[in-house]
């Protein structure tokens, strides 16, 4: 059996660490929520309207849209210094998931705005 390892106290963050870590993490969640705005928009645009009752049809260009929009934020996050070294899988998770949530929620409200009913 191995002994057991010492760990080192953790560092406490002072109020300005504390203040960027915040901001970077509103960036974040703002460049998902808009970048899943966009994309709800642009599938929306590309399939048509005239084009929501064969909504599967159309579905993998939503889809590879919605795809796009995920892959664009670990390009943007240095860009707008948003990007941390210590984001872990569990965060790029909620970050698909916001663009998700956002591109379901606009595409959606876009199809249903125009189909006759």
């Amino acid at each position: 059996m191995s002994a057991p390892q010492e760990t080192q106290p953790k560092r406490k963050l002072t109020r300005e660490e504390k203040q960027v870590a915040h901001v970077q993490r509103i960036t974040r969640t703002t460049v998902a929520c808009v970048l899943g705005l966009v994309a709800g928009v642009a599938s929306y645009l590309l399939t048509g309207a005239s084009e929501a009752q064969g909504i599967e049809a159309f579905a993998s260009t939503g889809i590879l849209l919605l795809a796009v929009a995920i892959a664009v934020q670990k390009f943007l996050f240095p860009l707008l210094k948003a990007d941390s070294p210590a984001l872990t899988a569990k965060d790029w998770v909620f970050q698909g998931f916001m663009t998700g949530a956002l591109w379901f929620i606009s595409w959606t409200v876009l199809l249903s705005a125009s189909v006759p009913g």
